[in-house]
């Protein structure tokens, strides 16, 4: 079980504490892209060991974020689902996708429009003011 690492009141630091360590997010990024099962998360993540594998799916169930769901009864075979705090996950990884595609070499992918393939852009909208805003704050 990975330990809290930061003991700080931070929604970042809190984030990490629970996706921060090495593989939990790509584990967690496999799933929302339809690798449920242990055998398909150790072929899409090699060379993740698979005591890793095993931890992180167990921090990632604790915390809400997957769930498992039973496919076999004998042996017991389980596919990793996610939860609906899990799926607004996908929001950060694309958001991770968009940076990178900027700002980074080596970087093939990006988040686009389904109906035209364009690149679409992050924008943060306002419910109470109905538009969208750039000036944002942080409280």
């Amino acid at each position: 079980m990975l330990k809290n690492t930061y003991d700080f009141d931070c929604n970042l630091a809190q984030t990490l504490n629970i996706l921060g360590d090495r593989w939990t997010m790509l584990v967690l990024h496999r799933i929302s892209k339809g690798k449920n099962t242990f055998k398909e998360l150790e072929e899409a993540l090699e060379p993740i060991p698979t005591n890793i594998l095993s931890d992180r799916i167990k921090i990632l169930e604790e915390n809400e974020i997957i769930y498992l769901e039973l496919y076999n009864e004998h042996p017991p075979r389980y596919k990793y689902m996610m939860t609906e705090k899990g799926k607004d996950f996908n929001y950060v990884f694309n958001a991770m996708i968009l940076w990178a595609s900027r700002y980074l070499d080596n970087c093939n992918k990006t988040v686009c429009h389904k109906d035209c393939g364009t690149e679409v852009e992050i924008r943060y909208y306002c419910k109470n003011c109905d538009k969208y805003v750039d000036e944002l704050e942080v409280k």
